[in-house]
């Protein structure tokens, strides 16, 4: 009870100081050292007094204040180690505040490698106070201008890029220091703040409407920068157009950076995403940045120009990002893709909904909920009025409320204004107050598209037999329905014995579509040898998830044929996460258990990325793979198993404490790591000690 009283108590203040103080611009100048792990600064605020007020704040945590100067004249100020806290020398109307600041961020700041490679931020929601003295209520917005510097580990080092939101109107040089300056025109919230330094290189297309569009990518990756940014000028056009609302800001920039904590960042002008979006040609079939990419230019609008007041309405940020990416996909994709998204997103949302009671308009609820749908409630509104009057909605929703902060019913008002007859009361009770979905009005609009009918026909012929479906399965596999209806075949044949289903299984692989291909390899799972010859045609598929089921699956079943697929898996690479290299030298190793230089190697090799040389994909790949060609597992295992307790990602640093505990119960293990534990860093010896001390 006191935590809930005094949550309301800090909300209560700063949303009252809101109403008495609006800060206007902010400059900071700030150093920001890979040796020390560091960032300082001095930080000038340009505020408004608008009402009595006894102590203005501004938030920070766990920093250090010196030179505080309001309007010119050092002032005392009380530093609570979660804001910096003033209550002398401002006065009514216009003031600045200037002060120096030090911090040694835990979290939202993140350097990557050590030696140093890439800084980033990732200030989601409230926590760029972290690195940069701001305010985590969203609804206080600024006018940010950052000049940055960064100090490498090495004495030099001329490759690397500084990269903050807006303009960069200037690069200062001097006695082998630079600083990055950048400028903002408009209001924005604090968590919105962005920083991302590394060795990249960039190429700037123009949008229709003239924005530039900075792409970055490292320069060991250029040969995937088409794949990577595929469809990218025209997901900017669409949005544009279909939004019906320019582009709120003066440059749109997008930055790949290792070990990012989720898929993408929509900070201002400046999106961040995951490494692992960058892709080749073959590794765009199986998991393409297209998506995010319209999710986070869609947040431009929705989320960075309007920003929701609460969490509450949070839905009119990711339900918006979510929908229009969809749109845009649909311009790239087609209207069968569009379809099948939205359904599989039903299925998802229909069963979580037999457990989450939680709904939409609640601060609490699901990012399933908040997203998928959030998403749905546009389509239905969407479906209801018309394209046109959705966009009219839109466009005077966007114009009305621009750097501003917005509640749902800001939204629904000017739907009801472009759409009189149309039921807002009813539609946000059936779909943000209820925590039910609404599965027969989201099956009515999937029948819309001739493709959904075909899928749920073939589902239906889950309850016939093969003799009864024969002829339509095969019409289905030779004519040009959208894959998910070919694959549903597939898997409906699943279990059928291999006699009965040859010729289908011949067919689906003749179609070429890269998604039904994969669909035979994952569901052949037993082999005969008359299909063999076929079965092997999926090694040379144009998918690294196909290449490694069908490897997997022809050396379970062809034992006397392994020589032959190590000599055709031997250069293979396969995406960000090694996974065909880390499956080659694993099998390699299995395959022969003899001791000799090439095994070594190879075991060399896979040891090495289980280091934090390597993105935390490809070592938790090696990690789950390596135990299984090294019983008992060896000291430097266990060393980057204990590393990885410390890393900055939460999924990583789970899947380490789990591969622990489970070694944890085998007593020599146990032995092993206590005696490792006096040579630890500080940090690792902490994390295994905690683990070490957890009751069995």
């Amino acid at each position: 009870m006191r935590l809930l009283f005094f949550l309301f108590i800090t909300a209560f203040t700063f949303a009252q100081q809101i109403q008495k103080v609006d800060f206007k611009t902010a400059r900071g100048n700030i150093v920001i050292s890979a040796l020390e792990r560091k960032v300082t600064g001095t930080v000038t605020y340009v505020f408004e007094v608008k009402e009595t007020i006894d102590t203005i704040k501004i938030d920070a945590q766990k920093m250090t204040f010196s030179g505080v100067k309001i309007n010119g004249k050092p002032v005392p100020f009380a530093n609570s180690g979660k804001s910096l806290n003033l209550f002398e020398g401002f006065k009514k109307g216009k003031n600045t505040v200037t002060f120096t600041y030090e911090a040694f961020p835990k979290q939202t700041l993140y350097f990557i490698g050590n030696p140093v490679r890439q800084v980033w931020t990732q200030g989601q929601g409230k926590y760029t106070s972290h690195w940069f003295p701001s305010f985590d209520d969203v609804n206080e917005k600024v006018v940010f201008h950052l000049n940055v510097e960064f100090f490498p580990k090495q004495e030099k080092a001329s490759n690397e890029v500084i990269i903050a939101n807006g303009v960069l109107k200037d690069r200062l040089q001097f006695n082998n220091r630079e600083i990055w300056k950048y400028e903002m025109q408009k209001p924005m919230s604090s968590y919105l703040l962005a920083v991302a330094i590394g060795d990249f290189r960039n190429k700037v297309v123009a949008s229709q409407s003239g924005i530039p569009l900075q792409l970055f990518i490292q320069p060991k990756d250029t040969a995937k920068f088409e794949a990577t940014y595929r469809h990218s000028k025209r997901l900017f056009d669409y949005l544009e157009k279909e939004i019906g609302f320019r582009y709120p800001w003066q440059i749109y920039k997008q930055i790949p950076v290792e070990d990012f904590l989720y898929a993408g960042m929509e900070n201002t002008s400046c999106t961040l995403f995951a490494q692992d979006f960058v892709v080749d040609d073959i590794g765009f079939n199986d998991r393409n940045y297209v998506n995010v990419n319209a999710h986070e230019l869609a947040h431009q609008w929705f989320g960075d120009l309007i920003t929701a007041k609460s969490g509450k309405h949070h839905w009119l940020q990711e339900g918006f990002a979510t929908y229009y990416a969809l749109l845009a996909e649909r311009a790239v994709f087609g209207d069968d893709y569009f379809y099948h998204q939205l359904y599989r997103t039903s299925l998802q949302l229909r069963n979580a909904a037999k457990t989450d009671t939680i709904p939409v308009m609640h601060e609490k609820a699901s990012s399933l909920s908040f997203y998928q749908k959030g998403a749905w409630a546009l389509h239905t509104i969407r479906e209801a009025i018309g394209p046109k009057l959705f966009q009219k909605a839109v466009k005077s929703y966007l114009k009305k409320y621009q750097y501003k902060n917005v509640e749902t019913d800001d939204f629904l008002a000017e739907i009801k204004k472009a759409a009189p007859a149309f039921d807002t009361e009813k539609f946000k009770k059936t779909w943000l107050e209820d925590h039910r979905f609404q599965t027969e009005e989201a099956n009515t609009l999937l029948k819309k598209s001739k493709f959904m009918q075909t899928l749920f026909e073939v589902q239906q012929l889950r309850k016939k037999t093969l003799a009864e479906n024969r002829q339509r399965f095969a019409e289905l596999l030779q004519s040009a329905v959208f894959y998910p209806v070919k694959t549903e075949i597939i898997y409906q044949l699943k279990d059928v014995p291999f006699e009965d289903k040859k010729d289908y299984l011949q067919l689906a692989l003749l179609t070429n579509d890269v998604k039904v291909r994969q669909a035979v390899a994952e569901f052949t799972t037993e082999i005969p040898t008359v299909f063999k010859a076929q079965y092997e045609s999926l090694l040379d598929d144009a998918s690294y998830e196909t290449k490694e089921i069908a490897l997997m699956n022809l050396w379970k079943n062809f034992p006397e044929s392994r020589d032959f697929y190590l000599a055709k898996a031997k250069n293979w690479t396969g995406g960000n996460d090694k996974s065909l290299r880390i499956l080659f030298l694993t099998l390699s190793l299995l395959h022969d258990a003899k001791e000799s230089d090439e095994s070594i190697h190879y075991y060399n090799e896979l040891l090495e990325y289980t280091s934090p040389l390597y993105e935390s994909s490809v070592r938790q790949n090696a990690l789950n793979n390596i135990v299984q060609v090294k019983q008992p597992v060896d000291i430097p295992i266990l060393k980057n198993v204990i590393n990885a307790t410390t890393h900055h990602k939460w999924q990583f640093t789970k899947f380490a404490r789990d591969y622990i505990r489970q070694l944890l119960t085998v007593d020599s293990y146990r032995k092993t790591f206590e005696d490792l534990l006096p040579s630890l860093p500080e940090n690792e010896k902490n994390q295994l000690q905690k683990l070490l001390s957890e009751k069995p």
